[in-house]
């Protein structure tokens, strides 16, 4: 699968990453430092990740900051932290989605901010891509929404959306790598990112140029919307290098 090409403008690119991953007590992520670096949240909305008090407390936080929350429905395992495939028909796909995406807009409306957009998490995001039936379930549920969809551009995240007529964000990943065929290689547990190497990609693929897979093969991938991960160990000098990427291009590209 290589990806479509489109050509990327630097001023309209957002950083967006994924919050609110706690139960309880047990938080974790930057998503303080980071909400003062980004321009959205995925928020979790309670299946691999974020309780009501976390979600409370993430869109809160959103707020005072002037960031647009969307939310980051995930797979009904928080043991596998959402990242464990499992057999869903689409009818099941589009309830689990809907629980978590009605429960993040109460949340929403109590803050006095709208829901952004849909973008799944970690296993279910990748089922997604390769699976039209799937996902037409999940865009049903971003059109009923009236949001658009975040995902990877050349899958079925992509095809699907524009299919049914949904709004489609497409996404460049920093902290992760890509296979040959453009698919993303998700890891089960968080990584540290080079900032540098995070920041050259930016660089590279909003100048148009290709993103190496890990085998080397070169990767055209169209992009409205880079992620950065809150979990990572370095999550905000990755952010804050991205950033930085993103704003030297700008001022290139004026």
């Amino acid at each position: 699968m290589q990806n479509n090409v489109t050509e990327t403008t630097p001023a309209q690119v957002l950083l967006n990453s994924d919050m609110g991953e706690g139960f309880g007590l047990h938080e974790f992520g930057n998503d303080a430092a980071l909400m003062e670096i980004i321009d959205v949240a995925n928020v979790a909305c309670g299946y691999h990740a974020g309780d009501p008090d976390v979600m409370n407390r993430t869109v809160a936080l959103a707020a005072e900051h002037g960031v647009a929350v969307g939310a980051h429905p995930g797979l009904p395992d928080p043991m596998g932290f959402g990242r464990r495939r499992m057999v869903l028909t689409p009818e099941e796909v589009e309830t689990i989605i809907l629980y978590q995406t009605g429960a993040l807009t109460a949340f929403l409306a109590k803050n006095g901010l709208s829901l952004n957009h849909i973008k799944p998490h970690g296993a279910l995001y990748g089922m997604l891509a390769g699976d039209e039936e799937l996902m037409q379930a999940a865009a049903g549920t971003a059109k009923q929404f009236g949001v658009p969809f975040y995902g990877l551009a050349g899958t079925a995240h992509e095809s699907v959306c524009r299919a049914m007529g949904v709004e489609f964000v497409a996404e460049l990943y920093v902290d992760l790598n890509y296979g040959p065929a453009g698919e993303l290689l998700i890891q089960r547990r968080p990584a540290p990112t080079d900032p540098d190497a995070a920041a050259e990609r930016v660089s590279r693929a909003v100048a148009g140029e290709p993103v190496l897979a890990v085998d080397g093969t070169p990767l055209n991938i169209a992009f409205q919307s880079i992620c950065v991960h809150s979990d990572a160990p370095n999550a905000v000098d990755v952010a804050s290098a991205v950033r930085k990427a993103l704003t030297s291009s700008r001022s290139t590209h004026s």
